[in-house]
């Protein structure tokens, strides 16, 4: 088995980002994406119709130019842009016969992918492998019905974002995945993308994701008992332990909230007895309504904007559901942590902080 193509399916932050890391790695890909129902203001102006090839694939470009834009960068090199092609999935299913790997990266829907998964069963070469991206979603699910032929083939590969910096690599194997494909895709993210790989079950939200929500849903609580704000909690949560800048509600900006609140779901309805411990507080669900979903919109527990000195950066007040001005977080145990010799000790003064808080 090799892998000299891949078709990437849903080229949003997550589907543009898997194909930029495969660029990277030398490998080419179709990245493809639905034909958008209307035209928008600027391909009125020029003249063009829903018919015409650019429109069909302007989904992808859009993205794709996205990625040339994105910090940090996706790309080793901004060139390696041309190793992604561009297309749609009304007119281009049929190459889907060109590429040895598919990797489906649309919207977390059981209902969705079980849809997609049909139609790339009719179009992919026998032997082709499939794999979902999905953050929690029952693989068994989403090919029921599907052949043994095609399900052999099929498992979970699931990316963080972003690719290239995060080094972890769930795969989960499907129903009736072949021994050989898991070993296959295991050493292929070892010494081809450069993963460090976790074989996970086919239980809701994996192992990655049941681990990291849990830890955030426990922090959110800790978070009101102890009156903390949201740019104290990421200054207790983030480099001080081992963790990245990104903290903890930085990341869920990444993220989004959406996926974030849904990802909570998933384990609350699928495992009803641990649903009491991924119960999230109810300004988040004001804010998923308010459309605060983080980067992509903009704004979520961070808000940037520009002032008369420059980039200004807010931080969300759950209490009152306003912004207010990112300050400068002082704790003495802070301090200490940073001057800290490792790990051990520096995790010693951060739990000290929160202890006292408490």
């Amino acid at each position: 088995m090799q892998i000299h193509k891949v078709a990437v399916i849903g080229s949003g932050v997550m589907g543009g980002t898997i194909a930029a890391h495969l660029a990277n790695a030398g490998i080419p890909s179709l990245l493809l994406d639905i034909v958008p129902s209307k035209l928008s203001a600027k391909e009125e102006a020029a003249g063009l119709t829903l018919e015409d090839r650019k429109v069909r694939n302007s989904i992808a470009l859009t993205n794709k130019a996205k990625l040339l834009k994105m910090n940090p960068a996706p790309f080793l090199v901004p060139e390696f842009a041309d190793r992604i092609e561009v297309g749609n999935l009304s007119d281009d299913l049929g190459r889907l016969s060109e590429v040895d790997w598919v990797i489906e990266v649309v919207v977390e829907r059981l209902d969705i992918k079980q849809d997609l998964f049909k139609k790339v069963a009719a179009h992919v070469r026998p032997g082709t492998i499939v794999t979902s991206n999905t953050s929690g979603i029952s693989l068994k699910s989403m090919v029921e019905g599907l052949p043994e032929s095609f399900t052999r083939y099929f498992l979970g590969t699931h990316f963080f974002n972003p690719p290239r910096y995060m080094k972890l690599l769930e795969i989960i194997p499907g129903p009736n995945t072949d021994p050989e494909i898991i070993t296959f895709l295991a050493e292929f993210g070892e010494r081809v993308l450069g993963k460090g790989v976790v074989l996970a079950k086919d239980t809701p939200n994996f192992i990655a994701n049941r681990i990291g929500v849990f830890g955030l849903a426990v922090t959110l609580q800790e978070m009101l008992r102890s009156g903390l704000t949201v740019d104290e909690v990421d200054a207790l949560t983030g480099p001080v332990m081992g963790r990245p800048k990104s903290a903890s509600f930085r990341t869920v900006d990444l993220v989004g909230l959406d996926t974030f609140i849904h990802t909570a779901n998933t384990v609350a309805v699928g495992v009803p007895s641990e649903k009491e411990n991924f119960t999230l507080p109810e300004f988040m669900q004001t804010m998923l309504t308010n459309g605060w979903l983080g980067d992509k919109t903009k704004q979520g527990f961070y808000k940037k904007s520009k002032g008369p000195q420059g980039k200004v950066i807010e931080v969300l007040d759950p209490h009152t559901m306003t912004y207010v001005p990112k300050k400068a977080v002082k704790f003495a145990s802070l301090d200490k942590a940073k001057a800290a010799g490792g790990l051990t000790e520096k995790n010693s003064y951060s739990g000290q902080r929160q202890r006292c808080r408490g």
